[in-house]
This record gives structure tokens, sequence and C-alpha cells, in this order.
């Protein structure tokens, strides 16, 4: 019998190729060959993952009869959570179909899960099938529901299905992480400046609290903070400031400088014009007017400036529901144009604002970067269109505004683009190093560890509506009926600040969409089906033809 060549052809792929196949399907080791790596876990995720320290079980609600594209985000969701369980053996995981357990979903919305409710056409009838693509992680007691899917508007039903696969890694490992955390951080909410009223900032609160332990800052002395209230304060991993309407004091101030300096974050939503819109609703006309906090000199330590002058936007705008006239006693509501209240809409690929809906700002005014400081990077996270307009104040505001979008008012002219948020990151420097206010601090500090801040220019991207003393969830807008994406922006904005993981950069992964070209599909319908069927069967003629050849030429 004729010996074959290892390196002929038929050697290679009988002695290499097939052997390999076999040990990498029986060991269970998978090659990444995308170019985007979208199978290969980060080191990011592999240390959360190991750090489980007990039996964790992940049920993903994601099993049944439902389209074809639910089925990759369910196949994608399986493959991510046995790489997660050959990490980690103490990670377990099952898909259960609601419908087929006959789960009610009353207990599944108490589980903090809401519906997803698709069209289904079959034989020219047209159905609905209910879904509610989340997972539910339980560990030691705890439990959290988890959506699958991605919600941002303006987009349709295949990005929305790429961006959740595109987030799965983060929304799963994130979760795991804050479930499994031995010690919850703490985040401080400084209530001493006329910040917004509890109720104002319950939505805040709420989803602070989803993940962390967050609490009131109250000054001990009832008046300002001082040296008494900083060992509460080194206690808080962050700091948020909400709309503070009350001027800040030098000894606050060196308070708040050495909380950055011993490596603190810090959240801030600063108002430097006072407008608010249920006074403009009631009087059709308001004369704003700037606020000092004194904070100028501090923000500029950073290289941040933060203007009184009022934003309008005339291309990025939310709208304003008004009573526009009445028919029969009954009063008749138009949405209008309103460029006092801009919308922040991502286009920057920041994994704070990434795949959320527009953030709505409400009377914001800008941040001025003034240059780079040493070893402090700068990221601006909104910023408004070109065709914006800086109303300078004391300046009438007037309802009647929203007729004529476009037009200048007094004292008005066109301006840039404007920002609304930025994210400093780097080695901060005390304001306070070279000044004799530095002695009134025990254990007084120059310069900080790698630390973080948000500043945002606008104190009321965090407060949520009010309607007959209820709160509403933030973000939401009932006259419009909109959701915005003022809940997904801070949640983000606290994950990055509080992120020691690293694991924020998950949200910047991309996933190239390789589709299929939908037309020549139609047009070629048939002869790829053709193809589809005939092809399989001539290789398998033609390599049945050739071993029989081959036979009746060694034997014949």
């Amino acid at each position: 019998m004729k010996k074959i060549n290892a390196k002929s052809p038929l050697g290679i792929f009988l002695f290499v190729i097939i052997p390999l196949v076999v040990i990498l399907v029986y060991s269970g080791i998978r090659l990444d060959l995308t170019k985007e790596k979208r199978y290969t876990l980060s080191d990011s995720t592999v240390k959360v993952l190991e750090s489980v320290k007990k039996p964790m079980t992940v049920d993903v609600y994601l099993e049944g009869d439902f389209p074809a594209s639910f089925k990759q985000l369910q196949s994608e969701t399986k493959f991510m959570l046995e790489e997660f369980r050959k990490i980690n053996p103490k990670i377990d995981f099952k898909f259960i179909d609601p419908i087929k357990t006959k789960m009610s979903q009353d207990t599944l919305m108490s589980m903090g899960m809401q519906p997803s409710i698709l069209p289904d056409v079959k034989d020219g009838k047209i159905s609905q099938i209910t879904l509610f693509p989340y997972a539910v992680i339980k560990y030691d007691n705890d439990g959290v529901s988890i959506p699958l899917v991605v919600q941002q508007a303006g987009i349709d039903a295949d990005q929305q299905l790429t961006r959740s696969i595109e987030g799965l890694e983060y929304s799963l490992v994130s979760n795991i992480k804050n479930i499994a955390a031995d010690k919850r951080k703490k985040v401080g909410i400084l209530v001493n400046q006329d910040e917004l009223s509890p109720d104002e900032f319950q939505g805040f609160v709420q989803l602070a609290m989803e993940n962390y332990d967050a609490g009131p800052i109250i000054p001990k002395n009832q008046t300002e903070l001082s040296i008494e209230d900083v060992p509460l304060l080194k206690q808080m991993s962050a700091l948020v400031i909400a709309k503070p309407r009350k001027a800040f004091t030098d000894n606050e101030k060196v308070i708040l400088d050495q909380y950055i300096m011993n490596g603190g974050k810090t959240l801030w939503m600063i108002d430097a014009v006072n407008a608010e819109m249920d006074t403009l609703t009631r009087s059709k006309k308001i004369m704003p007017f700037p606020v000092d906090i004194n904070m100028t000199d501090f923000f500029f330590n950073y290289g941040l400036r933060i203007n009184p002058a009022l934003v309008k936007d005339v291309k990025k705008f939310a709208l304003l529901r008004l009573v526009t006239g009445e028919v029969s006693g009954n009063p008749q509501y138009t949405s209008l144009p309103w460029p006092y209240f801009p919308l922040g809409i991502a286009e920057n690929n920041n994994p704070i604002t990434k795949n959320i809906n527009p953030v709505k700002f409400e009377f914001p005014t800008s941040i001025d970067t003034l240059g780079g400081r040493k070893n402090i990077k700068t990221k601006v996270l909104f910023e408004s269109s070109e065709r914006t307009l800086l109303k300078q104040v004391p300046n009438y505001v007037d309802l009647k505004e929203v007729a004529s979008v476009d037009s200048l008012g007094q004292m008005e002219k066109p301006s840039t683009p404007k920002i609304f948020a930025v994210a400093l990151e780097g080695k901060f420097n005390s304001a306070y190093a070279s000044r004799i206010e530095r002695q009134s601090y025990p254990g007084f500090k120059t310069s900080s560890p790698d630390n973080k801040m948000i500043v945002i220019a606008d104190g009321d991207v965090g407060r949520n509506k009010v309607i007959k003393g209820k709160p509403l969830p933030l973000g939401v807008d009932l006259l419009t009926n909109e959701q915005f994406g003022n809940e997904q922006f801070l949640r983000n904005a606290l994950d990055y600040l509080l992120d020691d993981s690293n694991l924020m950069e998950l949200r910047n992964r991309n996933i190239e969409e390789r589709l299929l070209d939908r037309q020549r599909i139609t047009e070629e319908k048939t002869n790829w089906q053709w193809l589809n069927l005939l092809l399989p069967l001539v290789i398998i003629g033609l390599i049945g033809g050739l071993f029989f050849w081959l036979r009746k030429k060694k034997f014949g």
C-alpha cells in the first residue's frame, strides 16, 4: 500500500488539519478570527468573573418562538455566558421560556421586566408576540434584572439588536460586579446650598442606590462644610452637587478641594443663570439673571469656566407642549419647538454617552475649556449644534419665542457650538497649594492621585418632574410623551467616576454589520436556491468519482 506523504496537501489535511479540528472541538478551545475580537473577553471582565466567590445563577428569559433577530441575541447571550462559566464554574445559567412555564406578566413585571411586543406575520395574518428579553442574576439571596435590548429612540430594529449585542458584555459583567461586591461604594449628595428638593431629586437617588449606597451630606454645624465633616466625606467615593443656589464659602471650597486631592470623585450640575420653566409658564415672560455661587476660581483651576449666558439651540431642541386654543371650552394643546431646552445627542465615541436617548437640558449655559491643564484630559460629552444663539442676561425670555425659533432677540448674536458637559480625568493640582487657606486643613495635599470629575452646565439635568406631589421617573415628559436619556446619562456618569476596573471601555465596543445585499437577494433568489440545492450534490458526486478513480487506478 502506498504511503501518504505528510508534506503533500492530502497529508497536511489528514495529519494536521483534522487532528487540530478534533482537538479544538473536544477541548472547547475557540479561535476568535473576527476583526473586532467580538468573541474574546476583556481582561477587566476576566478579573471581575474571577472575583465571584459564591454560586451565581443567571436566568435568561429568551427562550421560545420568536423572530430570527432575537435568535441571534439569544445565541450571543448563550455564547457569552458559556465563556463566563469557563472562567468561573461558580457562574451557571439557564434559559427560560416564560410562556411555556406559564409565568404571568404581572410576575415578570414585578421583577423589573418590561414586555417587548413585536408583530408576527404568518399565512397573511398579523399577530403579536410578547417577549421579556431580560436576564436575572441571582447571588447570595440578592437579584437584579438586566435588559438585554438597549432602549434608544430613533433607530430601527436591526440597529437596536446590533447595539444590544455590542453592549452585552458590559451589561452582564457590570451587574455581576455590583451584585457580587463585598462592599458597595458610597455616594454622598451635598445638602446645604439650596439644592434640588428631595422630590425633585428622587429619580437620581433611586438610580444611584441601584449599585451604590447613596445618602445626604449635611454639615454638622448646619451652616457650612467644615473640618468636622471631613471624616464623613472621606467615606464617600463620590460627591454629587446638584443645582446649588447658595454661594460656597472659601472654607467650603478648601474642604471640597482637599476631598478631590484625596481621590474623591465629583459630579457637578451647575446653574449659572436663574431661569425656571414653572415661572415662565405662569407669567409668560421672565427675566433670568446670573447666579454666582463663588466657584469661578475653583473651576478655573481645572481649566473650566461656566458662562452666565443662556444657550439657544435652534436645530437640536425638545418640544414644549402649550395651550394654543380652545374648542367648546376644551383647551387645545400643541407641541412647539423650544430652543431653551436643547438636546444632548452623542456625536463622539464616549462610553458615557454612547447608545443612549437624547439628553434634555433646561435653560443650560455653556462651558469654556481654557486650554490644557498639565496632567488633565478634558473630554466633551455634549455640545450644541452649529446653529446656536447665546442670550446674555439679564434679559427677557418670552414664551412667544416658540413661534419664531430662528429669530434673533435683543443682545443676541450667532455663535459657535457650546459645550454643555465635560469629563475630566488625570492628576489634579490643588487651587490652594500656594495660598494661606491651606493652613486650615490638617494634612493638606497639593495634588491628587489619578482622579475623575464631571461638570454639567445645567442644574436641572438631574431633576425629575413632580406631578400632583408624585415624582416621575427621571427623563420622563408626560406632556410630550417622551423618554429622554437623562437617567441613562447620569447612571453612566456615576459608573464612569466609580469604575476602578476599566469596565466602561466595554461600552465602546463596535460590531461591524456585515449585512447581505437585500436587493440582490430578491433579484437572484431562484438562482441561489438552485445553487444551494445542487452544489452539495455536485461536490459529493465529484468526491465519490475521485475515490472511485483512485480505487480503480490502484487495484484495477
